[in-house]
């Protein structure tokens, strides 16, 4: 493995440590954020099968963003998905760049085909 793949795996998985944490934190230590669990499954779920691998995750409270930046922080071009707790069982769910929504959905699961074929469509795309 050479060295740039070395710190691009680096880079994720520190961006999968982080967002965990907030996360985890959220819920276990703060009322009202129960709603959350979903998304912490879901990162569970794209965990085991190799995430950590393939994209860089970020947060804001109840939103998720994952993309397949190196660097924290996104481009206006570079895409990204972003999932959304609006409520218990209820998400938006979104594939985007800084200019446009490419693909918008409501869900009430994140394992929805929907949701996976929107990851899958993001795991296509270069590192950058």
């Amino acid at each position: 493995m050479d060295v740039r793949t070395i710190e691009i795996l680096n880079r994720f998985n520190e961006s999968w440590n982080e967002t965990m944490t907030i996360f985890n934190d959220l819920i276990e230590n703060h009322k009202g954020f129960k709603h959350l669990i979903p998304i912490r499954e879901f990162l569970e779920d794209l965990e085991r099968m190799g995430g950590r691998k393939l994209y860089r995750l970020g947060t804001s409270l109840h939103t998720l963003i994952v993309s397949r930046s190196i660097n924290h922080g996104l481009r206006i071009d570079q895409k990204y998905v972003k999932i959304e707790a609006i409520a218990e069982n209820d998400f938006e769910v979104s594939m985007c760049d800084g200019r446009r929504k490419y693909r918008q959905y409501r869900v009430k699961e994140l394992k929805e085909t929907k949701v996976i074929r929107l990851i899958q469509t993001l795991k296509s795309l270069l590192i950058d």
